[in-house]
């Protein structure tokens, strides 16, 4: 099995349903720290906050716990939860109209 040095490998050569929770959390936090990937600081944040969904409503300052999550990982993970929001109500608005 390929092993690849970053999740965004292996979601272009794959598609992005073959990728984990992490692997996708890891693509927006993009780089890890000395000694700490992105996939294991992505990996702390889910086991803290359970799933992708317990992170949903969870104050921003609360991923600045995390060693190697600042203000722009954060607002890029903000960002992707509310664009994916959107995505959901435009949806809903779609099947109501049909």
């Amino acid at each position: 099995m390929k092993k690849w040095k970053h999740p965004g490998g292996k979601l272009r050569e794959l598609g992005p349903e073959s990728l984990t929770e992490a692997e996708l959390l890891a693509i927006l936090i993009g780089t890890g720290i000395k000694g700490k990937p992105a996939e294991e600081i992505a990996k702390e944040i889910l086991e803290k906050f359970g799933s992708l969904l317990g992170m949903v409503n969870q104050p921003l300052e609360k991923f600045l716990q995390f060693k190697g999550i600042g203000e722009v990982k954060i607002i890029r993970i903000a960002a992707a939860f509310e664009i994916a929001r959107r995505i959901i109500n435009e949806t809903q608005k779609d099947r109501q109209n049909y």
